[in-house]
């Protein structure tokens, strides 16, 4: 059982620089500065205690918890039980593996320091966590990349679970690059990891509302949410979750993540409505089969069930052109030079699919009246001798707006009266109705000078006379105030010749 105690869960204080830390093996290793911390924890780096000092190119570090902690505990058991080098040296080579992404073990122990005491345990350094490449690419990846990373991680669980565990915590902070190889991938983090098949029998299936919602809640299992102990088929159904996300950039429950049960509730909805619910989550035109086909196959697992993980590598990689390679050089399809010494705070481009941002349809910069007024009058006509060679046209718009404006000369009315124009009416930029001008409007034409615009070259220049009927207001206001006042002097006229005749 991890220990208990008044500082479980409370991070140490620093140790400092340059401390000597003794394993249990007797093997002596040198602290260097901080580089990471966890909910429990501090990670130094650290070299071998013969070496002068411990630089930026360590290539081990340790990890410093107090000694009541639990989760520092845990997985060093998971370590000393399961994942010594010997076990995944046999292992990969049963297996006819040329990888195996588990952090390497190198010891452990306990330490003294300012009356505190301290549990510390000694593994390679590794590189950039997945989390921080996705931050970098929009949050996605590629579906090529998502598939070969899920089938690295089939033999990593596979490995776990022939060896009793459960991880029970997969993530892309959980997931990291090698430090000097970044086609590699390792599963770290075994603080929640759990025995689930002690002594040769599985654990019981059995709800407990008390233990539900155990691990992080976007990605835990149906069963941990339930309070079941964890299961390989959990371990897998995380798994899925993740991929899920890595293709679609979000989850559906994400939205909902300070409401366990309503999380719950849309889990169990996506494994029920399959394959629906999966092509739900996709932009439209994407195709998700080798997801579907793996959550539909973790669905019907039972509790104790021993998954099929060949058949799991099939279903993600059947349909890859690079199937038939499984070297690591292969894997993935990040940028090496983009990943070297980049701090955490970099934002790592995964360079497996170039995605453009997307184009915007943007509106046409918005002008002043003035501006459109300055800009309309500016605007020249067309040589006239194109109406000759096109048939002419009669733009209207009905409504109060700035607009180029100009007489046609009577050379060109000549012409226009010997064709019928298309007229185009234009009302609140929404409906045009064409048609033909009847043959009634032609003295009309000839008779005044109508107001037209000129469209040349696709621009709006154009175009023909306007009928006088839906004259703008302002015409027809000014040829009521000529009618009045040439009324006005003609009365005026006829009564000074009546006052001349009569004197």
């Amino acid at each position: 059982m991890p220990p208990k105690g008044s500082t479980r869960r409370k991070l140490p204080d620093p140790l400092p620089e340059g401390l000597i830390l003794t394993d249990s093996e007797k093997k002596h290793w040198k602290l260097g500065k901080i580089i990471g911390k966890g909910g429990f924890g501090l990670i130094h780096l650290a070299s071998r205690a013969t070496e002068k000092d411990v630089g930026d190119d360590a290539v081990y570090v340790i990890k410093v918890e107090h000694q009541d902690n639990g989760p520092l505990f845990t997985e060093l058991k998971f370590y000393q039980r399961a994942a010594k080098s010997e076990h995944i040296k046999n292992w990969m080579k049963s297996h006819q593996l040329s990888f195996l992404g588990i952090p390497a073990y190198w010891g452990s122990g306990l330490a003294e320091y300012s009356g505190k005491s301290y549990r510390f345990m000694v593994l390679d350094r590794l590189g950039v966590d997945l989390q921080k490449v996705l931050e970098g690419s929009r949050n996605q990846l590629s579906k090529a990349t998502v598939l070969k990373i899920g089938s690295r991680l089939l033999d990593v669980l596979e490995f776990i679970h022939e060896h009793e565990y459960i991880h029970g915590d997969i993530k892309s902070a959980n997931l990291l690059l090698g430090f000097k190889n970044y086609k590699e991938i390792y599963l770290a983090d075994y603080g929640l990891a759990f025995r689930y098949h002690p002594n040769g029998a599985h654990k019981q299936y059995k709800e407990d509302a008390k233990k539900g919602h155990n691990g992080t809640i976007e990605f835990t299992s149906i069963d941990a949410h339930k309070g079941v102990a964890p299961s390989r088929r959990g371990d897998l159904e995380i798994l899925g979750y993740c991929m899920l996300q890595w293709l679609c950039g979000m989850l559906p429950w994400e939205q909902n993540l300070r409401d366990p049960g309503a999380v719950q509730e849309a889990k169990i909805n996506l494994m029920e409505n399959l394959p629906t619910s999966v092509h739900q989550c996709f932009p439209s035109g994407c195709e998700s089969s080798e997801i579907i086909n793996y959550l539909s196959y973790v669905s019907s697992l039972k509790y104790e069930e021993r998954p099929q993980y060949q058949k799991l590598h099939s279903i993600l990689l059947n349909h890859l052109e690079t199937r038939q390679s499984k070297d690591m050089d292969s894997l993935f399809l990040f940028d090496s030079d983009r990943l070297k010494n980049v701090p955490a705070s970099h934002p790592i481009q995964n360079a497996a699919v170039p995605r453009p941002k997307p184009k915007r349809n943007t509106l046409p910069e918005q002008k002043s009246p003035k501006e459109k007024h300055n800009t309309l009058r500016i605007v020249e006509h067309p040589a006239p001798l194109r109406l000759r060679d096109w048939k002419a046209g009669v733009t209207m718009t009905v409504q109060n707006k700035a607009r180029r404006t100009g007489p046609i000369e009577p050379s060109i009315v000549s012409q226009v009266g010997d064709r019928v124009p298309d007229v185009t009416t234009t009302v609140q930029n929404k409906v045009r109705i064409t048609g033909s001008i009847e043959s009634s409007v032609r003295p009309q034409v000839r008779d005044r000078k109508p107001e037209v615009m000129m469209t040349v070259q696709n621009k709006e220049r154009v175009i023909g006379p306007t009928v006088s009927s839906i004259a703008p207001q302002d015409q027809i206001q000014i040829k009521s105030e000529i009618f009045h006042y040439g009324a006005a002097v003609f009365v005026l006229t006829i009564l000074i010749i009546l006052v001349l005749l009569f004197l």
